[in-house]
């Protein structure tokens, strides 16, 4: 090379920035670039750099979780909803109180229930003083010890260690479906029973039928004699050996089941039988004709006892389990509570709005007693016997048809009519609805509970009987094996 040439470039390449820049004779063309054995990858842009660090919380699980509560996914088809449900679980929920209890005292004791309260089951409303640095006196956490290492405060202690509830599910579709034709349509009857010896009764026109649901064997007991007389209620005695059906002339018939043979005739009202309901080997009826009449079938065949008070007919009619009230109702909005010597009703509750059907006794509390009013009531309304006073009272939004409580735990069954024809199972005191049945096409008119507690049957004017699986079934006290053990069951 020339040294003269060399001196020129070596002078040129060291210029200052502002001096002119080579220039190239050509560049390469895009086929070489795609054909090169070395790829050309792009240069990364410069990342920038501030100095302080500003979190979003948009995204925050913990925000969501502890403070706002759980939020239900919009979508139930995306994998995100899946993992959703999940803090719907028990776990869940314990962790979520007992996040609350450490950075909010909330003071849960318990661990919540997700079907225990409507949507969300932590949610509180949220405070003005949430996001300030003191914790107001009345949250301050309760510390049992001064000297405890525990992290947790006692109130999470307490709510870790307390019992849970067993969660079921409930099947929404009835395990056994039969056929009931000629089954009436009327709010007024009471055409469905299941005795203590697990068989049920139904009046299906002018014949009684009965299912023993042990067997799955079906029976004609009797068909009246005359065509324009009807069924108009069936009741089984306590031990189940006896069956009184009530019909639409006014006459009540005593039936030996076992026997398929009627021992009793028992006259008396003017009005068709709408209910019945037994007291040890005592029977009430009562009647179109307004009157509530007793009879002892051990007696003469005439009433021991007449019960005036209702203006129009009576429709309800239920024993207390301790034989102590009788309550009724009827067709002209009234509900009775009677003692069991007294002709004269002890309290006269005029709350509901339509007529009075659905009665039960709670087993579980002495002289709490649930109703249900009709079309223009569709309320439940909750009693205190005792002193006559309302406790609770909810809306359904449809005619309440028929009541019934669980053996085994502090539920009870709904079943009802227009215009939703639904049966509804819910949790007492709390009022809440555990689950809603679906599957007549009219109205729930008959309720009947098998005698473990566990199995409902309803029938409505579609002319269908459906078995649903409500209850748990009930537990029974286990035998004592030896005499010492006798002293567990003294009070």
């Amino acid at each position: 090379m020339d040294p003269l040439y060399a001196d020129r470039l070596y002078s040129s390449m060291h210029k200052s920035p502002i001096s002119t820049p080579i220039h190239t004779t050509a560049s390469p063309s895009p086929s070489r670039l795609l054909s090169s054995p070395y790829p050309i990858t792009p240069q990364p842009k410069a990342a920038h750099y501030y100095d302080r660090f500003i979190p979003s919380r948009t995204s925050s699980s913990l925000a969501k979780k502890c403070l706002f509560g759980v939020t239900k996914p919009k979508t139930q088809n995306t994998p995100k909803a899946k993992d959703n449900n999940d803090l719907l679980k028990p776990e869940a929920l314990a962790y979520e109180a007992a996040l609350r209890n450490e950075l909010l005292g909330t003071n849960i004791t318990e661990i919540p229930d997700a079907h225990g309260s409507k949507g969300d089951p932590l949610a509180s409303p949220l405070s003005e003083n949430l996001f300030k640095y003191c914790t107001p006196p009345n949250k301050r956490f309760d510390v049992s010890s001064p000297y405890s290492v525990s992290p947790i405060s006692s109130a999470t202690a307490k709510m870790l260690v307390s019992p849970r509830r067993a969660s079921r599910k409930i099947p929404k579709a009835p395990f056994k479906v039969l056929d009931a034709p000629d089954l009436q349509d009327d709010y007024y009857l009471n055409l469905l029973d299941w005795s203590s010896l697990n068989v049920l009764s139904v009046g299906l026109g002018s014949t009684v039928y009965l299912w023993n649901a042990s067997t799955c064997q079906v029976s004609k007991l009797c068909d009246l004699d005359d065509d324009r007389n009807t069924v108009t209620s069936v009741s089984w005695s306590e031990k189940g050996h006896h069956l009184a059906i009530g019909t639409h002339k006014g006459y009540v018939q005593i039936w030996d089941a076992a026997n398929m043979k009627q021992t009793h005739t028992l006259s008396g009202h003017s009005g068709r039988v709408g209910s019945l309901s037994w007291c040890g080997d005592v029977l009430c009826s009562g009647s179109r004709d307004n009157m509530i009449l007793q009879w002892d079938p051990r007696l003469p065949a005439f009433p021991t006892r007449r019960l005036l008070g209702h203006a129009q007919e009576v429709c309800g009619l239920r024993w207390s389990p301790n034989h102590q009230h009788l309550a009724s109702g009827g067709n002209d909005n009234k509900l009775f509570i009677w003692d069991d010597s007294s002709t004269t009703p002890i309290h006269c509750l005029s709350d509901h709005k339509a007529a009075v059907k659905a009665l039960a006794w709670s087993p579980h509390q002495h002289g709490l007693l649930a109703s249900g009013g009709g079309t223009a009531d569709r309320t439940i309304r909750f009693w205190n016997v005792l002193t006559g006073q309302c406790l609770q009272s909810v809306d359904t939004g449809s005619q309440v048809c028929n009541l019934s409580w669980s053996h085994s735990s502090s539920e009870f069954v709904s079943t009802h009519g227009y215009s939703q024809n639904q049966i509804i199972i819910w949790r007492y005191p709390s009022l809440v609805q555990i689950a809603k049945l679906t599957g007549h096409t009219t109205r729930v008119l008959y309720l009947a509970m098998s005698p473990d507690g566990q199995t409902i049957v309803t029938g409505a004017g579609d002319e269908t009987l459906r078995f649903w699986n409500a209850f748990t079934k009930s537990k029974s006290l286990k035998k004592p094996n030896t005499p010492l053990e006798m002293a567990s069951y003294i009070r």
